[in-house]
């Protein structure tokens, strides 16, 4: 099983800090399902603010760290996979189940529930300790570099 670490997810997304939101690919299936990490620390800029007294994972950075991971996986399914751009294009169905806190470490797995030529539809889920945080079915599209 395939497993890239953070100088390679860095050459296929184009976040950067404080944006990129996934630390390491532990393994894929291409086409198919995806395994990657996140280490939520204190130090991350959110937790200033979300909330001072009580830090807590916003489930909006859940959701787009899900879909880093897919857009991932979305890159594995193309031969020049540097000419595009994944587009996060939708979400449905999303649930939080439970708080993510500084010292968690997430797991998201991603299943391919459907492909369409370059068009995506992902089931996500997030687990920390093994237990269920965050899950929900996530929509992409990889756009070509020159019309992006």
């Amino acid at each position: 099983m395939p497993e890239f670490n953070i100088d390679e997810i860095m050459q296929y997304l184009p976040h950067r800090y404080p944006f990129l939101l996934i630390d390491r690919i532990l393994d894929f299936e291409k086409e198919k399902s995806i395994r990657a990490l996140k280490n939520v620390t204190i130090n991350e800029p959110q937790f200033t603010g979300h909330f001072p007294t009580h830090p807590v994972m916003p489930g909006v950075l859940l959701v787009e760290a899900m879909a880093q991971a897919g857009g991932m996986l979305a890159f594995q399914s193309v031969e020049d996979d540097r000419d595009y751009l994944v587009y996060f294009t939708g979400i449905d169905g999303v649930r939080f189940r439970k708080p993510v806190r500084p010292g968690d470490q997430v797991i998201f797995e991603l299943t391919c529930l459907r492909r369409r030529g370059f068009m995506w539809k992902l089931r996500g889920e997030a687990f920390v300790d093994g237990k269920l945080v965050c899950e929900g079915d996530l929509t992409a599209t990889l756009v070509p570099q020159e019309s992006a």
